[in-house]
């Protein structure tokens, strides 16, 4: 059987100006990154923002296991069956981190024959999005410190300076640093930090920013500190802004390639879902929405994480809410929220299925609780029974949802027809307006306690000093609530799965992202800044005398 990186790079591809010409661009429209890489012009937007805004599919799924569910790949071989189909398609996806690649999770290009090409470059440095992001956070952390450095006009308080440094590899010996050591002329000593790249309020901006100039109002808005007086100090302050916004000209331009199934797809902008907003870019979605009949986009993480803050924080902004939110499982997913372990998937289990079930029928009601169309898509395995696959049927029919059953990774868009087929049907049915979860004027407290109760599930919220501490700062402010918390878990205790229940989320701190116009709370044990797995995923990466990379699965 070939990997993943074997069959994409046996894939024949199409230049990238044939792709472009499937969405009605042509050779201006496209600054060309090689043959099969493209970013699109600015300049594209004033031609496109009249014509008519197709259907948006949202991809979610149950809480994530180490038995996989597929998310990624299922979009891709949505997007794909669409095509089959003859609709004009476009997948809107995000950028992969090199933290992960390297790690724990691999790439997140999509696997067998549903993937987006060229999975190499777009997993390792792509057309360079996530180094101008790091450059630019960094430039500006070192603005700060040569300000003091230089006298500290500013009064910055050394110990409420809240812009630490972001770095795209898994190191958690960088998670608590002391810099300025050495010499005088080294610097002022002072504890601070890294992030993962795709934890940067930068990268949140990027994702949120509609043009160039919303980057550059954000990016003023950015707190970097405080004075001694516990007055905010910001980007505009300090006078980055502007050599930020030179450093992100182009990282703004969505990117452009395609699938296997050679379906238009932009990926461009990479934040996580459980430490992050975990959406792709804002331009990109508008673009593929004007360009497409049928828009498919995902989330990161589970539908509590990434459905969630997709929801609450970008459709807002995006002045569009999904048509149709398709949420991915597995069998052995299901069963592994079920409490069966990874040695005892592939035996036919329906106890641990049915209680397992409670995980997806949790993620259900919360999509249908925003008043949106569901559909389940079951991502099949071999191992899978077909008394498994009918009592999930079932299960998903008591709930007034369809099911599925895809094989998309083994046959790209064909295995998505049955999805595909669905998601129409249920993109063009009437039904009731969208129901929000939160009202914009609420408080910030009221805000994470209706995640909470509502999303998670959880009977109360404890706010640990430091975050109260925040929400008085926020008394009179109104800020969407990106919460971050594990991935594994409705709650944020990764070890319990399923549908947890008598519950109360731990909000640990809570971060002002001003630019990026929401707060982050941070709920439970949750780290900004991964560390690498016993046997990292970077010892099997490597390339030949060619140039060819393997080992990236």
């Amino acid at each position: 059987m070939k990997t993943d990186i074997e069959i994409s790079q046996c894939a024949e591809k199409k230049n990238i100006s044939e792709i472009a010409q499937k969405l009605g661009l042509g050779e201006d429209d496209l600054e060309l990154y090689g043959n099969y890489k493209a970013k699109i012009s600015l300049s594209t937007w004033k031609k496109i923002s009249d014509q008519k805004t197709g259907k948006l599919i949202l991809v979610t799924s149950i809480n994530p296991t180490p038995a996989g569910e597929g998310k990624t790949t299922v979009s891709i071989g949505l997007g794909d069956a669409l095509t089959l189909l003859g609709k004009k398609t476009c997948i809107a996806l995000r950028e992969p981190s090199l933290g992960p690649c390297f790690g724990l999770k691999g790439c997140a290009t999509g696997g067998g024959y549903s993937q987006v090409v060229p999975m190499e470059d777009i997993n390792l440095h792509f057309t360079g999005d996530f180094h101008a992001i790091t450059t630019a956070h960094n430039l500006l952390a070192a603005m700060i410190d040569n300000h003091i450095f230089r006298g500290n006009k500013l009064d910055f308080d050394l110990k409420k300076i809240t812009w630490k440094r972001v770095l795209d590899v898994n190191d958690r010996s960088l998670r608590n640093i002391i810099i300025g050591l050495g010499n005088k002329v080294d610097g002022v000593v002072r504890e601070t930090g890294f992030d993962i790249t795709a934890a940067s309020e930068i990268m949140a901006i990027l994702c949120l920013s509609n043009d160039l100039e919303d980057l550059r109002r954000r990016i003023d808005n950015i707190i970097i500190g405080y004075n001694s007086k516990k007055e905010e100090i910001t980007c505009k302050m300090l006078g980055a802004t502007g050599a930020l916004v030179a450093l992100l000209k182009d990282a703004i331009k969505p990117n452009l390639v395609q699938t296997i199934g050679e379906t238009p797809a932009f990926v461009h902008g990479g934040p996580f879902g459980n430490i992050a907003h975990g959406c792709s870019s804002l331009i990109a979605t508008r673009h593929a929405l004007k360009l497409a009949d049928y828009t498919v986009t995902e989330a990161g993480f589970g539908a509590d994480l990434g459905a969630e803050k997709f929801l609450d924080i970008k459709c807002p902004l995006l002045g569009k809410y999904p048509d149709v939110v398709v949420i991915v499982a597995t069998i052995k997913a299901i069963k592994m929220h079920g409490y069966v372990t990874l040695d005892k998937l592939k035996e036919e289990n329906l106890t641990a299925l049915n209680t397992g079930f409670e995980n997806l029928a949790k993620h259900i009601q919360n999509i249908k609780r925003y008043n949106l169309p569901v559909v389940v898509a079951l991502n099949v395995f071999d191992s899978d029974t077909q008394a498994e696959l009918d009592f999930i049927r079932e299960k998903c029919d008591d709930m007034g949802v369809k099911t599925a059953l895809c094989k998309v990774w083994e046959l790209g868009g064909k295995g998505g027809l049955e999805l595909a087929e669905i998601v129409m049907k249920l993109a063009h049915k009437p039904r009731e307006s969208f129901h929000h979860l939160y009202n914009a004027t609420d408080s910030t407290s009221a805000k994470i306690e209706k995640i909470a109760s509502i999303i998670y599930g959880a009977n109360g919220v404890n706010y640990m000093p430091k975050a109260r501490q925040v929400l008085d700062q926020l008394v009179g402010k109104v800020y969407p609530v990106c919460l971050a918390k594990t991935q594994s878990s409705l709650s944020d205790d990764k070890s319990l799965l399923g549908r947890p229940k008598n519950f109360k989320i731990t909000i640990n701190d809570i971060r002002i992202m001003a630019g990026a116009g929401f707060v982050v709370a941070y709920a439970g044990n949750i780290m900004t800044m991964m560390g690498l797995p016993v046997v990292p995923r970077a010892e099997k990466i490597d390339s030949d005398s060619t140039g060819s990379i393997f080992g990236l699965d």
